[in-house]
């Protein structure tokens, strides 16, 4: 090791920026998800976002009480993103889970590792979309069981929203919901869509419906809101990021604050 330089350390250390990134956005996801880190990726990470994602326990199968059995874990979860920084919105990537233990008690949780962040859900991303999209008669589409599926369609309905009709594909496993090809969800997304719907929901942040929700758009001539969709857009609406992006459908288009 005789031959080594001599290590200099440099007079003056180099000033710093901010932060690496502009803007931060917590990822909550369940240890089994495949596809909320993929999209946000894709829908949300630039040179000024950074999406940044924590894991928490999960197992299947996909049914309310096995989904309630998250919420201790969503505030040690956040508070392993970033430790002790601040993150411009928090995202619980879970559509099913947000609506069985409640709005209110996910930001409860999160909020206890991250006073003060917005806290995104998607169910509540959704509800946000469909108003800037000024629908209130809408189909649903999940890939769940109709245990499963029950609770999302009294969450629509609590929330003021006409449910044209309710369709469920009957998976219990959400690693299975994330292998759903493509054109799949598009043919059960037209079968599902009523004629008197003005727009359609698909639920889950499990399905890789984001990708084809402008095709359905133009397959059945209404707007579609999908799980990862509406959160990608609520969390880039709070990093004041308002670029239009038609590719990932029409709600990727409007500002968060729409006329109802």
């Amino acid at each position: 090791m005789s031959d080594l330089p001599e290590i200099r350390q440099a007079a003056q250390r180099p000033a710093l920026d901010p932060r690496p990134l502009e803007k931060r956005i917590g990822l909550v996801i369940l240890a089994t998800d495949h596809t909320s880190e993929p999209d946000f990726r894709r829908m949300v990470a630039s040179e000024r976002v950074g999406v940044y994602v924590a894991r928490i326990p999960y197992a299947n199968p996909t049914t309310p009480e096995n989904l309630r059995k998250m919420q201790p874990a969503l505030t040690a979860g956040t508070r392993l993103i970033l430790p002790d920084e601040e993150l411009d919105a928090i995202c619980y990537s879970c559509t099913s889970a947000s609506v069985v233990i409640g709005d209110a008690e996910i930001e409860a949780a999160i909020g206890a590792a991250k006073p003060g962040a917005p806290v995104v859900t998607p169910p509540a991303a959704a509800i946000r979309g469909m108003n800037a999209l000024g629908v209130r008669r809408i189909s649903l589409l999940t890939p769940y069981t109709v245990e499963t599926t029950r609770p999302m369609a009294s969450y629509f309905a609590g929330h003021g929203f006409d449910l044209a009709s309710v369709t469920c594909l009957g998976f219990d496993d959400d690693r299975d919901m994330a292998r759903i090809p493509h054109q799949a969800i598009v043919e059960a997304a037209k079968a599902a869509i009523a004629p008197d719907a003005e727009a359609l929901f698909i639920s889950c942040t499990a399905l890789r419906a984001a990708h084809v929700a402008a095709e359905i758009e133009a397959a059945i001539g209404r707007p579609v809101v999908t799980s990862n969709q509406a959160t990608a857009w609520n969390c880039m609406r709070l990093c004041g990021d308002e670029t239009a992006r038609p590719e990932w459908g029409r709600l990727m288009t409007l500002g968060l604050a729409q006329p109802q």
